[in-house]
C-alpha cells in the first residue's frame, strides 16, 4: 500500500450505499473536511437524510455522476450491486474501496487520529482492521487533545522561522530539540 492524504478541497469524493455503515463512513469524510462529499443512496434512512442533507443523492451513481468524481466508498449494498458499481466506476477511473471486499478495493481506509492537524493513521492493508482499531484505541491515549495545540504552536515557529529564512534542515533541528525539552513524547 501507498499512502497519501487527500485534500477534500481539491478531490470529489463520494459514499454509495444504505445503513449505518454507509452512513459512519459518510459522517467520517465529512469530518475530515470534506463538506461537499456526498451520499448516494438509494434507500436512505431518516438519520443519513439529516446527516448529508443536501449532499444526499437519492440513487446511486450513474455513469455521468461516476466521471465527476475521483474516490468512491460503497457500503452496506449487496454484492452484486457492489460488484457492479465498482466496475463501472473502475471504468470512469474513480478510485473505489467496496468495504471488506478486497478484490474491489483500489485503497483502504485506514485507522484515524485526529488532534487539530494532526493526522495518525493505522493500516494492516485490510488484512486485519481489527487490529488496526486496537492499534488506534491505544495511540488515542498517548496523543491526546493538548496535540492540536502543539501542532499549531510549531506551525506559528515554523512560518517565523521561514520569514527569517531558516532552511527546513534546520527547523527540523529546532522542531526536535522543542519536543524534547518539552518532554511532548516522554
Amino acid at each position: 500500500m501507498i499512502p497519501i492524504a487527500l485534500d477534500p478541497r481539491l478531490t470529489s469524493l463520494a459514499v454509495a450505499g444504505n445503513g449505518t455503515l454507509a452512513l459512519r463512513r459518510y459522517r467520517a469524510l465529512r469530518a475530515a473536511g470534506a463538506e461537499g462529499a456526498l451520499l448516494f443512496s438509494d434507500d436512505p434512512g431518516a438519520e443519513a437524510v439529516e446527516a448529508a442533507g443536501a449532499n444526499l443523492r437519492r440513487a446511486l451513481p450513474d455513469d455521468a455522476v461516476l466521471a465527476a468524481l475521483h474516490v468512491l466508498w460503497i457500503v452496506d449494498l449487496p454484492a452484486e450491486a457492489a460488484e457492479a458499481l465498482a466496475t463501472r466506476a473502475r471504468a470512469a477511473r474513480v478510485l473505489v474501496n467496496v468495504e471488506d471486499v478486497l478484490p474491489f478495493c483500489d485503497f483502504h481506509s485506514v485507522a484515524e487520529i485526529r488532534r487539530g492537524d494532526l493526522l495518525l493513521t493505522i493500516s494492516t492493508a485490510g488484512a486485519a482492521p481489527g487490529l488496526a482499531g486496537v492499534l488506534r484505541r491505544d495511540l488515542e491515549t498517548r496523543f491526546g487533545q493538548e496535540w492540536a495545540e502543539r501542532v499549531a504552536h510549531v506551525r506559528a515557529l515554523r512560518r517565523a522561522w521561514q520569514q527569517e529564512g531558516v532552511k527546513m534542515p534546520e527547523a527540523a533541528r529546532r522542531i526536535a530539540t522543542l519536543v524534547e525539552e518539552e518532554g511532548w513524547l516522554a
